[in-house]
């Protein structure tokens, strides 16, 4: 094998988790690396920290480097760093799922532009499979819907918060502690990085660009116990699913939010810190791919396979893997979520008095909303109940009016929740 020269950008978990794995291909010069603190002890045996430097411009701008890999994460000062590779021809390998969701479109563009290309397995699903397979041997079939669990500390904080009845704060503290969840967890229990991932996965499997700004996302904040106990009752288990799908009028569904899942359901038998992505398309049918979705080695597998796919074509052609390049010129037209259908769970604390029930499904059914299930659940100290409704398939829009209504009655105290359903 030709020898190659890499420079990587981002030295953190990711970051030394790839060096470690390119230890084991010689013919994989890693020639400098950019750090924010040269001056960081690194737990690595034997590290030469001559190859450390706090200027990533000295990589992309160096001409001795042929390949850049990028595990820093980020939009600023990420997107000027790579813009600068690609422009000065170097192909890139990255992680980062924030910046190609935000930018990817300029960055394509600009690396067509200079014939370069950009790889990114790593991007959407840690070591999953994903990107690759729907670029080149599924791309022959039309992907009508993906349904996933792209975010496994929110899967964790789940699967503890059911299986083990901990609270949402407990649970997250726990995914902290093992090094799930950040200090700061917004990205992930707000949605952010699931919306990221299904943004590129749907740009890819739809052909059309998806706007990460169209997407409705919702985290997993509002989940209480009584959610989940109810949900289990109904034979439900509650996950954050990563949802898109083609409408048959052309247009794309792109969503985020927590979901009811059917218990016979697949992805309602994904647990804990596990990844899983179900892509229905014709005439392959139905595919699931499941696995480690994060953490150093499992990313580090898609970082260094992305590279070595890369080297060994770059050994034969100076134009790599065709289908790595984005032809994508049309943009999707993303549905509201108002505009959505789907069956819905709605906890309702209403006061106990004859004929609640009665009018909660009255004022429903005014609203074009059958209900499937209906349900109180006890009487609280103050003569309140909680009303757990599950309905038939509806249309968003329909359903908040239905709430907005049920709040002007004196008798329906708060709408708890409201989750969609999976079955």
């Amino acid at each position: 094998m030709k020898s190659f020269n890499v420079g990587i950008i981002g030295f953190g978990t990711v970051g030394t988790g790839v060096f470690k794995v390119l230890q084991s291909f010689p013919d994989i010069k890693i020639k400098k690396i950019a750090v924010k603190n040269v001056n960081k002890k690194r737990n690595i045996e034997n590290f030469d920290t001559n190859l450390l430097t706090d200027n990533p411009y000295e990589i992309v701008n160096s001409p001795d480097i042929d390949i850049v890999i990028e595990v820093a994460g980020g939009v600023n000062p990420t997107f000027d760093i790579l813009k600068a590779a690609l422009n000065n021809k170097k192909h890139i390998v990255t992680a980062n799922k924030e910046l190609l969701a935000k930018k990817g479109s300029e960055l394509f563009q600009i690396a067509k532009q200079n014939n370069v290309i950009i790889l990114y397995e790593a991007a959407v699903a840690g070591g999953i499979p994903i990107i690759m397979p729907v670029k080149t041997i599924l791309c022959a079939n039309k992907i009508n819907r993906i349904a996933g669990i792209l975010n496994g500390t929110t899967n964790y904080i789940l699967t503890k918060m059911t299986e083990k009845e901990l609270s949402y704060e407990t649970a997250l503290k726990q995914a902290q502690d093992l090094g799930y969840a950040e200090t700061d967890p917004t990205g992930d229990v707000e949605g952010f990085d699931a919306a990221y991932k299904l943004a590129i996965l749907s740009t890819i499997s739809f052909n059309k660009k998806i706007d990460i700004n169209k997407i409705y996302r919702e985290g997993i904040t509002k989940i209480k116990a009584n959610d989940i106990k109810s949900a289990k009752e109904l034979g439900y288990t509650i996950k954050l699913i990563a949802l898109g799908q083609r409408l048959e009028n052309g247009k794309i569904d792109v969503r985020v939010h927590p979901m009811l899942v059917a218990k016979k359901h697949l992805l309602a038998q994904v647990k804990n810190a596990t990844n899983s992505i179900m892509l229905s398309g014709y005439p392959v049918g139905d595919l699931v791919f499941t696995g480690a979705g994060a953490g150093a080695e499992p990313t580090a597998s898609s970082v260094v396979g992305d590279l070595l796919v890369l080297v060994a074509d770059l050994e034969t052609t100076s134009n790599p893997i065709p289908q790595a390049v984005c032809n994508h010129t049309e943009t999707a037209e993303q549905i509201d979520i108002g505009d959505t259908f789907n069956e819905y769970y709605v906890s309702i604390t209403a006061s106990n008095h004859p004929g609640a029930i009665g009018f909660i499904g009255t004022l429903f059914g005014k609203n074009n909303i059958n209900i499937s299930t209906i349900m109180q659940k006890g009487i609280n100290e103050d003569n309140t109940a909680e009303i757990i409704v599950i309905t038939e398939r509806a249309k968003e829009a329909d359903v908040q009016n239905a709430l907005k209504e049920l709040l002007k009655s004196e008798s329906i105290k708060n709408i708890d929740n409201l989750l969609r359903v999976m079955n």
